[in-house]
């Protein structure tokens, strides 16, 4: 089974950028799907974007479309997600996660999550 694991978000300002990353531990992303939701305090946990590993075909939020990018790393068995252009309304806890390869938008669909990590947006 996939281990997930996450390296500590941050602060950051609003129009700052950051980029989280997701490694994989115990095994690779073959065959499977990983995303990016977010859960603000209070509120239900949102999708932000996925990536299918084998054909590196991306989707992404239309709330957030045009400031993210995911990524897929290769090397270091990863996926990354770059989010710039920051606002508040970003904070939240953010997590990966693994689903098969026809899991989409639900949370439900995905078998292995990360831990989490905390972005804080503010000045």
């Amino acid at each position: 089974q996939v281990q997930l694991v996450e390296p500590e978000g941050g602060l950051v300002q609003p129009g700052g950028s950051l980029r989280l990353s997701c490694a994989a531990s115990g095994a690779t992303f073959s065959g499977n799907v990983v995303a990016w939701f977010r859960q603000a305090s209070g509120q239900e946990r949102e999708f932000v974007s996925r990536i299918e590993w084998d054909t590196g075909s991306a989707y992404y939020s239309y709330r957030m479309a045009g400031r993210l990018t995911v990524s897929r790393d290769f090397a270091k068995n990863a996926v990354h997600l770059q989010i710039v252009r920051l606002k508040p309304e970003d904070t939240a806890v953010y997590y990966c996660a693994v689903g098969g390869p026809f899991s989409a938008e639900r949370p439900t669909s995905y078998f292995s999550w990360g831990q989490g990590t905390q972005v804080t947006v503010s000045s």
